[in-house]
């Protein structure tokens, strides 16, 4: 599911590079197998060490083998990350990063990286996310001089500053709370300590650097875009949009979604429903908590609950839906529905990790009033859906292709190792 359009990075000299990711990457965690399967398919040995849980992780490692792609892999019980969050959670360090650390992992990455007299070394080590963070600060102790990148993806406390006044759910704002003077020493401090730092957005670029302590020195930070795959996303012609249908999608366990999807049943939907009484909800997702469940106790509103395919849904809809009232990062669920060309709406909050024209590309509303009042015009006017969906298409074509990720991503590979370019 490699995309064309766009010309292949050019491979200078192949490199080997540890790709450390705390949770098996798929389809779902779009951006770590996204930018593995690329980096592989344009000849670079990408060695992942991953942690999961259950029989769907362990086909997502078979899955990347497939490509080629030689996968290091622990089980990671969930009693294993309470037990780290209960060890940590006396002290000042983030529960996040602790979250998945597991020892065997860590003696495994020390031997393989400590191998010098082995033809296969390694060129640079990634690591992705906070919860990955813990392996790349252990292991910048043990080989001091291995270039190592750390890919935050967001600013977590930027989230979480967000989600301890906005989140619909008092535990999750408790939680936040908690954790947000945690996470932004741990922000601050990791934003100095790697070689390379990559987040997804301007945004969280900006929150990101205004953590690093007085006197400190940042890393470089990179915003690498997330792209979408456009094998994989495509509009389907054959298929005939379903009138008056909307969709959120999303992993309807994370608090986020679960916030946007209550706001768009009990602020925007009663104000749709005033001018069209029969226009529905899909609400499409895997894990939908019981308070989520319980509103597809109306009939206009379905919940799916895991699906093998999110496609079908956008391609039978009317609009895509994403209030974002608080978040981090770009909104991966945007650029799949505009890559199926299926028309937008969704806030200035989201918009501002985007480069997409407002009122071109996509549709913007920021109160419940305003949002209805962009679905509405949508499922008023197939000409504006068209305009909509077929200039989003155009903007994720051009904007957001993983192989302009991959190439960017290459060079600062090759600019952290500078004997090998």
């Amino acid at each position: 599911m490699l995309n064309d359009g766009v010309s292949q990075p050019i491979v200078r000299i192949p490199m080997r590079i540890a790709y450390i990711v705390p949770y098996v990457p798929n389809l779902i965690r779009t951006r770590p197998y996204n930018l593995i399967a690329n980096l592989s398919a344009v000849g670079h040995e990408v060695v992942v060490f991953t942690l999961g849980s259950g029989e769907q992780d362990l086909a997502d490692v078979e899955a990347l083998k497939l490509f080629g792609i030689e996968v290091h892999y622990w089980e990671m019980p969930v009693w294993r990350s309470l037990l780290n969050s209960v060890a940590a959670f006396p002290g000042r360090q983030p529960l996040q990063t602790v979250y998945s650390w597991h020892p065997g992992m860590a003696r495994r990455l020390v031997e393989m990286l400590g191998n010098e007299g082995s033809k296969k070394r390694f060129d640079v080590v990634h690591v992705e996310h906070l919860r990955g963070s813990q392996y790349g600060m252990f292991l910048k102790s043990k080989f001091p001089v291995m270039p190592m990148i750390w890919d935050s993806v967001d600013s977590i406390s930027h989230l979480f500053r967000q989600a301890s006044s906005h989140s619909r759910s008092m535990f999750g704002r408790l939680v936040t709370r908690l954790e947000l003077p945690r996470t932004e020493r741990a922000e601050g401090r990791l934003t100095c300590l790697f070689d390379h730092v990559l987040i997804t957005s301007e945004a969280d670029k900006n929150a990101l650097l205004k953590l690093v302590p007085n006197g400190k020195k940042s890393a470089p930070v990179t915003v690498l875009p997330n792209g979408v795959d456009l094998d994989y996303f495509q509009p389907n012609p054959s298929v005939q949009r379903e009138p008056e249908t909307l969709v959120f999608s999303g992993k309807m366990s994370y608090h986020a979604n679960v916030s946007m999807v209550k706001y768009l049943v009990m602020e925007v939907m009663p104000k749709i429903w005033e001018r069209r009484p029969t226009a529905r909800l899909l609400v499409v997702g895997k894990d939908p908590p019981a308070d989520v469940k319980a509103l597809g106790g109306n009939p206009l509103v379905k919940v799916t609950g895991t699906v093998d395919d999110i496609r079908p849904f956008l391609w039978k809809s009317t609009v895509a839906v994403v209030p974002l009232i608080y978040g981090a990062g770009i909104q991966n669920k945007i650029l799949e529905a505009m890559a199926t060309s299926t028309p937008v709406v969704t806030t200035s909050k989201a918009l501002a990790s985007l480069g997409a024209e407002r009122d071109v590309e996509v549709l913007v509303g920021d109160t419940a009033d305003d949002f209805a009042a962009k679905v509405l015009e949508l499922i008023d006017s197939p000409t504006l859906q068209n305009s909509v969906g077929g200039a989003g298409l155009r903007y994720v074509q051009q904007e957001h292709n993983w192989k302009n990720s991959v190439s960017k991503l290459i060079e600062i590979y090759q600019a952290s190792v500078p004997s090998r370019v």
